[in-house]
């Protein structure tokens, strides 16, 4: 859109958004103008309700490589303050993408370094080629990956968190479905063929039902069973029984025939029973 130099959305016409990171001569690399964008893209996002999901995908040949350096070089000059408003601002991009309420798919492909990863862990998925290169780089440089590391340990669990922090250790795409950072890896040349098939399984769900997952699973969190929970789910059962889509679904597969919300019908998509 013509108001952003640093960031990119793009409206997919069957009801999804793309947010493209758009500083490819700088790699995608984070500075407070692309983390300000990011946030006022995320709000819009937030606020469409016609919109059935968000792809975060990068322009280029990198994801992103992390903080900029001049930014970094700035940051250095600038006293505590200062430098807490910056990383508050971080904070506000990380807890946005993570919490939105349609699901997020985020594409990777090159470097993925730094904050670049607290990014993809925010996302509810993430895909990526199987040559990507991820890396925790902080320590490198004398610093830690504070206001990401909640969302880190939640997709990868503490143990690898620790690992890649603490080493800085470069891994690959392969490595990173296996500790689950990726959902799926892929050879880079087949990536966009990938998107395509996620993009297809997603369309066939329903955008109501998506919504009211994704605010439910995030709800109950670990899963600890407790009174209050076990009402919550209770009455989300319910609630989207009744609903006009849930409504239309049940006839739906009773009835054998394509719900209202489902275009042309795509087999074998992720998730999808046979």
């Amino acid at each position: 859109m013509s108001d952003f130099n640093t960031v990119e959305l793009e409206h997919d016409p069957r009801g999804f958004v793309t947010l493209w990171l758009n500083r490819p001569d700088k790699n995608n690399a984070f500075n407070a103008q692309m983390i300000g964008e990011l946030i006022i893209a995320l709000d819009r996002i937030q606020n469409d309700a016609s919109l059935r999901f968000l792809l975060l995908r990068a322009r280029g040949r990198h994801f992103s490589a992390g903080a900029d350096l001049a930014w970094m070089q700035e940051s250095a000059n600038l006293d505590y303050d200062t430098n807490l408003g910056d990383a508050r601002e971080l904070g506000e991009l990380m807890y946005n993408l993570s919490k939105l309420k349609v699901p997020s798919l985020a594409v990777v492909q090159g470097a993925a370094y730094g904050g670049a990863l607290g990014l993809i862990s925010c996302c509810d998925m993430a895909i990526g080629a199987d040559d990507a290169q991820f890396c925790l780089s902080e320590v490198r440089i004398g610093l830690a990956p504070a206001v990401i590391s909640p969302f880190v340990v939640q997709a990868i669990g503490e143990r690898h968190a620790r690992r890649y922090a603490l080493t800085a250790e470069r891994f690959d795409g392969l490595r990173a479905r296996e500790i689950g950072l990726l959902a799926e890896a892929c050879p880079a040349a087949e990536l966009e063929q990938q998107v395509q098939h996620w993009v297809a399984g997603l369309l066939l769900n329903s955008p109501q039902a998506m919504r009211v997952s994704k605010e439910l699973l995030c709800e109950v969190g670990h899963g600890e069973q407790t009174p209050a929970l076990r009402g919550y789910c209770e009455n989300a059962i319910a609630r989207i029984r009744v609903s006009p889509e849930g409504q239309e679904g049940l006839r739906a597969f009773l009835q054998k025939r394509d719900p209202s919300w489902r275009g042309i019908h795509t087999p074998n998509n992720p998730g999808e029973s046979r």
